[in-house]
């Protein structure tokens, strides 16, 4: 008893010791403008509020949800597949693949993947 309170007294001050040890390395020690304004937000935050963002933008960001969605539903698919029939699993796989290849090909069908335009 006596040895796992001393254990766990030497674990928290490792603990705070790292943190603390983290929060005096990571202090900005140069304000900059770029350093202190978020980034990839779509817009200038220090202008004027009223300027329209770019719509590719949002597109861009809208079609990363889609696909970050998209794995989130098909890994579980993988871990399932030992306690499920192997037919109903196969199919609700394959429609479910062919619904999104129909939808990345009408992404690419609008014009939506071509970055650089």
């Amino acid at each position: 008893m006596f040895l796992m309170l001393i254990l766990g007294i030497i674990v928290m001050i490792i603990a705070m010791f790292v943190m603390l040890l983290a929060s005096i390395l990571s202090k900005k020690t140069f304000m900059d403008r770029e350093k202190c304004s978020p980034f990839e937000c779509g817009f200038d935050p220090k202008t004027s509020s009223r300027v329209p963002f770019s719509l590719r933008f949002f597109l861009i960001t809208i079609i990363f949800l889609i696909f970050d969605v998209e794995i989130a539903l098909i890994l579980p698919m993988i871990l399932v597949i030992n306690f499920s029939n192997l037919f109903m699993w196969s199919i609700s796989s394959i429609i479910f693949i062919f619904i999104l290849l129909i939808g990345l090909y009408h992404e690419w069908n609008q014009g939506s993947l071509n970055w650089s335009s």
